[in-house]
């Protein structure tokens, strides 16, 4: 039985999971994730600033403390990282100063391997079914787009249109303004006409979200249908269209503080979600999908996924 950690390194969160792999099978022995928020101040022109690197160092000590309890060896750690660094001016430096720190070896990986990636990792954790689906992966820099089913992937597409960039260029209220609102279906329509063709084409029947506000949008279906949170071991769920609806409208109309207080909301998603739900929002009526699944697995898994197939 060998130990090894996926870290993903995403805009807005860092994230770890460590299982005990045995041929091909696998046991989760840890999970937990940090806001290491190393876009904000600088993804939009395409950097990372020196306060993102060191919170970046910050969240991979933080990590190292529970690699270093579990004995994991430096080869058995997979750290991925995705849209901020890749299209940062200084994404090498910063991979070579997280390395200088911490030890840790970083893989950029493209748009392209990151929607492959996202698509193992949510089959690993739920049967996607005979039905074509549409995949949403909404980070804080890119968004990837994978049309499928368990079978095969038929198209994916990685937009570098993620929650940190929307939010630097549409979200200067809050709440946010229905102007605003407008703007950004407007610039989604524009961005996303390769989904469009490929939606025409193959006619995904549901949404299958995977991870990042999409788990906060169970969070709130639980809180108020259950009065509690989803129990800790299901990964993969349904979400009701009008459920969606009755979140979407609860967080587009309300400031930080009122979105704050919906049961079940966290202070890391709180601001981000906003556009995130309007990016769900465009792609339910654009498309005219009206059911949605939710997968708590998503890239870290994926990268499990394939260790799994190398025995």
């Amino acid at each position: 039985m060998i130990k090894k950690a996926f870290i993903d390194l995403g805009t807005n969160t860092f994230q770890l999971l460590i299982v005990a792999q045995e041929g091909n099978t696998y046991q989760k022995i840890h999970e937990d994730s940090y806001a290491a928020k190393i876009g904000l101040g600088g993804i939009s022109s395409g950097i990372i600033t020196q306060e993102g690197i060191e919170r970046a160092v910050l969240a991979l000590k933080y990590f190292q403390e529970k690699l270093s309890q579990e004995k994991v060896s430096t080869e058995n750690i997979f750290a991925t990282a995705t849209s901020a660094v890749r299209n940062a001016k200084n994404g090498n430096a910063f991979c070579e100063e997280i390395f200088k720190q911490t030890g840790i070896l970083i893989k950029v990986i493209s748009g392209e391997e990151e929607a492959t990636l996202i698509y193992e990792g949510v089959k690993l954790g739920m049967p996607i079914g005979n039905d074509t689906s549409l995949i949403i992966d909404i980070g804080g820099g890119s968004v990837e787009f994978i049309i499928c089913n368990q079978e095969r992937v038929f198209w994916k597409q990685s937009f570098e249109i993620g929650g940190q960039r929307l939010m630097d260029k549409f979200m200067n209220s809050d709440p946010i303004s229905p102007r605003s609102v407008q703007s950004l279906k407007d610039y989604l329509e524009e961005q996303l006409l390769p989904l469009t063709n490929a939606v025409h084409q193959y006619a995904p029947i549901c949404v299958i979200g995977s991870a990042g506000s999409f788990e906060t949008l169970i969070d709130l279906y639980f809180m108020k249908t259950y009065g509690q949170l989803p129990p800790i071991e299901q990964v993969s769920f349904e979400l009701p269209i009008a459920e969606f609806y009755d979140s979407f409208l609860k967080i587009v109309s309300r400031n930080h503080e009122e979105r704050m207080a919906l049961a079940g909301m966290i202070a890391l998603r709180v601001d981000m979600i906003v556009v995130g739900v309007c990016l769900i929002d465009f792609v339910l009526k654009r498309y005219d999908i009206h059911q949605i699944k939710v997968s708590n697995f998503a890239l870290k898994e994926g990268v499990l996924s394939k260790q799994l197939s190398l025995n």
